[in-house]
């Protein structure tokens, strides 16, 4: 889709997607950060790549075809020769009346048009599709990630056994650099990532075992055993990885960080790797960064209700600071960029340390911790305040020194966005005491804490509803503490859910579907219960897992002058919990079964990442 800014211009005003003020202030902001106007278009939540397609497509007269909803085989894709469809950026995804149907990101090139034509020797039909989803379906191609680094291996194999006879004992550093620079290697490193990409993967793990090389892919938080590779090609993959991320290829007795760069199926991907020393060699960690993706809002991210409420009414305020807490992995930091990309404006200046800087966004001025240099995150956030910021972003409060000077920020007329690795919200009060800052600070600055997880969600491809047998249906009453009455037999259907902004409502529904006594006494034991809920059933989409993606349950803490009383008493994380479920609170679990009877997740689900 080339377009000139003028054309582009008049599409989105005469769409009414942006006003031609609007337009203008992104077109200066994207020239200035030397970006593409649509992906800012896209972060800034006006209109995203689908929706442009579709309106492109109607002002050009050609169709719009959603490829991720068609069922696109090789066979069909394979009319057409992988280098022409790479090239011209186009697919077939079908045949109607013998006239193949063809995908095309750039259906106004007459003389791609014309030379596909002359391939397949008919006239085609011609769809406007995503760049995206035909990359996705141009991965169809492939032969399956078993067979491409069997390929690859073989050919690999042969490149060794030449070299040695040719070379014999030359093992300089340059020479094997010059050696697993070329093709083969190289190809099978690429082919690792690729796959993962095209997984959905956040992390592959490449572990050296005594005999062979074991490669996981974590999955939707959860990893799984992806391959295995002869054990003699593990030092030449891990230099491989070494060489692309600037690491000493000749070190092996200490854990060494890299990071690498790439474009690949069309995004632009930024992989953080990590080395570390292992009784059987050397195991690589690399985590996958999609840089071309865009921030989520908040309702994109599962929060709901009262929750997102409480969130804006938070960064409404001139200064204080709104916490996120969680363990490792639990989707803090995408919490963070959502509320930065909400705030972001060409009137305030946003400024962030990070380490690492997971996404860009532009217009924000974003520093990379280096504690090799003494920049830390208490250092960086002392200059950042030298910076006439708006609003800070502190990746993590880890020590006392952070925290005072985040509490001093917030307090001196700054928002301060930051995370802290506690279990729940509540917690997160507490722990800033331990930090040794003072109670009265805390209170008077902390404007909003969340907690939160991440769950996987039920697969929309193959979901089906079921209704538990009785056996578990108490098992789910007593760990979610859930009330008989609205779950009786003799409630037909599933049980309606309306999440709302109102307080009221909000304390209502928890109130109707959850026991917040202590003890509780569960009638449910003693009354046949109607649960209908949702599960997957396993499909090609979700790899028969049943799961495809993940959103996050939430409790959300508004620090009002009652909770700001507790935290100068000094009171425990107990207390505080307990009188923010009393003031209405929906607590991480109670959030993760309403978004099961909504039948977004199971139950399953919810207990795995909420038990403690």
């Amino acid at each position: 889709m080339k377009l000139k800014p003028e054309e582009l211009r008049k599409l989105l005003v005469d769409n009414n997607v942006v006003t031609a003020e609007q337009f203008d202030e992104i077109l200066k902001l994207a020239q200035q950060n030397n970006e593409n106007v649509l992906d800012i278009l896209g972060q800034k939540k006006y209109i995203n790549e689908r929706e442009f397609a579709k309106i492109y497509a109607k002002n050009l007269n050609v169709p719009y075809v959603d490829l991720s909803k068609e069922a696109v085989t090789r066979e069909t894709l394979e009319k057409l020769p992988e280098r022409v469809a790479r090239r011209y950026q186009a697919a077939v995804f079908g045949v109607e009346g013998g006239q193949p149907k063809v995908a095309m990101s750039d259906p106004i090139n007459v003389e791609s048009v014309q030379f596909i034509e002359k391939q397949l020797g008919y006239e085609i039909k011609i769809y406007l599709a995503t760049a995206s989803d035909i990359g996705t379906a141009l991965e169809l191609y492939r032969e399956g990630l078993s067979t491409e680094i069997s390929k690859a291996i073989k050919e690999t194999e042969d490149e060794i056994s030449i070299e040695k006879e040719e070379l014999g004992k030359d093992t300089s550093v340059d020479h094997v650099e010059e050696i697993i620079s070329e093709a083969p290697i190289s190809k099978a490193v690429n082919i690792l990532i690729e796959y993962a990409i095209k997984s959905r993967a956040s992390d592959i793990h490449i572990e050296p075992r005594e005999s062979f090389v074991q490669v996981r892919y974590r999955i939707d938080g959860i990893l799984k055993d992806t391959m295995t590779l002869p054990r003699s090609l593990m030092s030449s993959i891990i230099s491989r990885i070494k060489i692309l991320s600037n690491l000493r290829i000749d070190e092996h007795r200490i854990p060494q960080d890299g990071r690498i760069k790439m474009k690949l199926a069309g995004q632009s991907i930024s992989i953080r790797v990590s080395t570390l020393p292992v009784m059987d060699g050397e195991k690589i960690v690399m985590r996958l960064l999609d840089e071309s993706s865009k921030a989520l809002t908040l309702e994109d991210l599962g929060f709901q209700g009262q929750a997102i409420i409480i969130i804006k009414k938070a960064l409404e305020r001139p200064h204080g600071m709104l916490l996120v807490t969680g363990p490792t992995g639990s989707g803090k930091s995408t919490t963070l960029y959502s509320v930065v990309s909400s705030l972001n404006g060409i009137g305030v200046n946003i400024s962030t340390i990070e380490d690492p800087v997971e996404y860009r966004i532009a217009g924000v001025n974003q520093t990379q911790v280096n504690t090799k240099v003494g920049m830390t995150f208490a250092s960086g956030l002392r200059a950042l305040l030298r910076q006439d910021p708006n609003i800070i972003m502190v990746g993590e409060i880890r020590d006392s020194e952070t925290a005072e000077i985040a509490v001093h920020s917030a307090l001196t007329g700054h928002v301060v966005l930051s995370t802290l690795h506690t279990n729940n919200a509540a917690g997160c009060l507490p722990r800033l005491l331990d930090m040794n800052v003072e109670p009265f600070l805390i209170s008077s600055t902390v404007n909003a804490v969340i907690g939160q997880r991440l769950v996987r969600k039920i697969c929309p491809f193959c979901s089906e509803t079921y209704s538990p047998e009785q056996e578990m249906a108490e098992e789910i009453a007593q760990n979610f503490n859930i009330k008989s009455e609205p779950f009786l037999a003799k409630n037909k259907g599933p049980l309606k859910i309306e999440r709302s902004n109102d307080a009221d409502a909000e304390i209502k529904l928890r109130d109707r579907i959850f026991d917040q006594k202590t003890e509780t006494a569960h009638k449910a034991k003693k009354s046949a219960l109607h649960l209908t809920l949702h599960k997957g059933k396993g499909c090609n989409k979700c790899d028969n897992t049943g799961y495809l993606g993940r959103l996050g349950i939430y409790e959300v803490i508004d620090v009002d002058d009652e909770v700001g009383r507790l935290i100068i008493s000094h009171a425990s994380t107990a207390e505080i919990q307990a009188l923010a479920v009393k003031k209405g609170m929906i607590s991480m679990q109670q959030d993760g079964f309403l978004k099961v009877l909504e039948g977004v997740t199971t139950f399953e689900e919810v207990l795995r990442v909420t038990r403690e």
